[in-house]
């Protein structure tokens, strides 16, 4: 595990997330601690980690989620090569999607960059959104 930055999810059913995770959308599992309702996960060298709230150490005084959906006002973007396959592997779940595929241009300095994405949210309600780079144009002018 080499991210500088690792987003910890707490969730209300680790099991359930974890499936959702690693069953539909083929995040591998680095190791995990079944005992905390733990689960640090992996995908195309993106990493997030899972914590099941009131097991092992939970984090309170205010900081918890308390009402779906968790996560408000975060949306995590996560690089994949190929959000097709994603995307039919959702579909055969039946998995709704929050936002559809689309193409999108984002302006950095005198280039656009391109993604291709889709957001989804999580059992909990925590918004993913896949990418896939587009590659780069000139900018368009205002």
């Amino acid at each position: 595990m080499a991210n500088a930055l690792v987003p910890e999810f707490a969730v209300k059913d680790w099991r359930k997330s974890r499936q959702f995770y690693c069953d539909i959308l083929a995040f591998k599992c680095e190791y995990e601690r079944p005992e905390d309702g733990f689960s640090y996960l992996s995908v195309e060298g993106a990493e997030l980690m899972i914590d099941e709230i009131g097991i092992g150490r939970t984090f309170d005084g205010g900081h918890l989620p308390d009402a779906y959906p968790f996560g408000r006002g975060l949306n995590v973007q996560i690089m994949v090569s190929n959000v097709a396959a994603l995307l039919d592997r959702l579909e055969a779940a039946k998995y709704p999607l929050f936002l559809p595929l689309e193409d999108r241009w984002y302006r950095v300095g005198d280039v656009e960059e391109g993604n291709r994405q889709f957001v989804v949210a999580d059992p909990d309600g925590y918004l993913l959104r896949f990418f896939q780079d587009l590659g780069e144009r000139p900018a368009s002018s205002r």
